[in-house]
């Protein structure tokens, strides 16, 4: 499971050093083209999330992981052997599709099996691999790139695939029996995403997490360009990533001991009043220096900001899903694909909008940062808000991000 889910963040970070060499080798005449490279990858996260949930509760978990697969190895030989840029950018969509199978199907798999706290410790050692593979991925990636070419990355994304495609056919069972399964419906997709958008906390709740990702996506989409071509950090790159990812997977660790003293509301609340005020601080700075901060200043923000947005995942997704009782499992599938489509969309004009300057990524978090505070305060301000109840605060330990 754990392998399976690291597919996505693999595809993510491993490739980050690579995109100005993919891009040379490609023609890409703008620098900030190079992030669609990133872009078109949630893109396709987005869209297969949509799916993979109910087809899997109508054929089986096990055949919607192996069509994943299939579409992953299929977006990797794609790109692997692409000569010019939409190439390329169709392989990486076609990527993003098959990655959203084994990260879906792995939570189906794991609640078919588990509940309580039983789910909440295998989901917790399957957190623990996937935030790891962000602080190490992106220096394997430069590691290849000082031996071999880029094409060397999707080779490597191939072979862990098939690997971790054999490993699941041989090892793990199908957990949901024929008994249980229904039949799939373009109307059952339908009337989940109806509950989204005609619920309150439900929407507002999902808004408030695709504007709190979409700040991370612009940092994503243009960490290459500041770290290593406007700071020079050169192959130094991976331990400056890795320090930031690690604060985003401590906070995420420390929410989860938090969150039952707290209540996921609180923090939240919090976290994105913190990010907002900080960005903010931080902007008033940013123009003194003319938008170049000292690298100190800037990791430093960014580390303090990262710490903030990490309970902010897994916190508002629960919050989300709370009143989608009754379509739990497609809900939960509208719920993250309409998040990561606004994510991707304001994120991805948070990274074109980049000038050579950290001044658009700051700006960025500080728009996004008040649009979350607002869209958790419409969420809680209508007459369907609902008290936090008891035990909820187990459930970001349990969805992860």
């Amino acid at each position: 499971m754990a392998t399976l889910t690291a597919l996505a963040a693999l595809s993510i970070d491993m490739i980050l050093p690579a995109l100005p060499a993919i891009g040379s080798s490609l023609g890409v005449d703008r620098p900030n083209d190079n992030q669609l490279i990133i872009s078109l990858l949630f893109l396709g996260f987005a869209l297969g999330q949509l799916f993979y949930g109910p087809v899997s509760d109508s054929v089986g978990r096990k055949p919607a992981v192996y069509a994943g697969l299939g579409l992953f190895i299929g977006g990797c030989v794609l790109a692997l052997r692409a000569r010019t840029f939409p190439v390329m950018l169709a392989g990486r969509l076609l990527q993003g599709i098959g990655a959203a199978g084994g990260r879906t199907m792995t939570i189906a798999l794991v609640r078919d099996r588990f509940e309580g706290p039983r789910m909440a410790r295998v989901m917790s050692l399957i957190m623990t691999i996937f935030i790891l593979v962000p602080i190490v991925a992106p220096s394997v990636g430069q590691a290849v790139l000082t031996v071999s070419g880029w094409r060397t990355i999707f080779g490597i994304y191939l072979a862990m695939a098939l690997a971790a495609g054999l490993w699941f056919a041989l090892r793990q069972e199908e957990t949901l029996p024929a008994a249980r399964r229904v039949p799939f419906s373009a109307r059952q997709i339908a009337g989940a995403f109806r509950s989204v958008v005609t619920n309150r906390l439900a929407l507002g709740y999902t808004l408030a997490a695709g504007c709190a990702f979409g700040a991370f996506l612009g940092y994503l989409s243009s960490a290459q360009q500041i770290l290593q071509e406007q700071y020079r950090v050169g192959p130094r790159f991976p331990l400056y990533f890795a320090t930031l990812a690690l604060a985003l997977g401590s906070a995420s660790f420390l929410n989860a001991r938090l969150v039952m003293r707290h209540g996921m509301r609180t923090l939240s609340a919090l976290a994105s009043t913190t990010l907002c005020s900080l960005a903010i601080l931080f902007g008033g700075a940013v123009a003194v220096w003319h938008g170049q901060p000292p690298l100190w200043a800037l990791m430093t923000y960014l580390l303090l900001s990262f710490f903030c947005v990490g309970p902010l995942f897994g916190n508002l997704n629960a919050l989300a899903m709370q009143p989608l009782g009754r379509v739990a499992g497609t809900g939960a599938a509208v719920v993250g694909g309409l998040a990561t489509l606004i994510s991707l969309l304001l994120g991805t004009i948070i990274g074109q909008s980049y000038n050579g300057t950290v001044i658009p990524l700051v700006s960025g978090f500080a728009m996004l940062g008040a649009l979350t505070v607002a869209a958790m305060r419409w969420a809680e301000s209508g007459s369907g808000a609902v008290s936090e109840p008891a035990g909820i605060a187990d459930e970001p330990l349990i969805l992860g991000d």
